[in-house]
């Protein structure tokens, strides 16, 4: 599996807290062996984010992502429940 990163992604990335920095490249280790494993709560979002996925690195943060197509994933956006907005 690839996994691209949007620049929306990267930007917001950067200025995460080290320690979540951390955690969620432990939860994209975990997401690419398997993007449903329960530990990581992924489910399809609704509304103006239909189109996309999420997942969680913790209680707080999550990472936005979509399938572009069976074997490529973009990661576009992580934070907290902001995101969503």
């Amino acid at each position: 599996m690839k996994i691209l990163y949007h620049p929306k992604f990267k930007k917001e990335y950067k200025k995460l807290p080290d320690n979540i920095k951390n955690l969620a490249y432990k939860k994209e280790e975990i997401f690419r062996a398997n993007q449903f494993d329960p530990r990581l709560n992924t489910h399809k979002l609704h509304g103006a984010l239909f189109e996309f996925w999420s997942f969680s690195v913790n209680y707080k943060y999550r990472i936005i992502f979509e399938f572009i197509d069976n074997e490529t994933i973009r990661f576009y956006s992580i934070g907290n429940h902001d995101i969503y907005e």
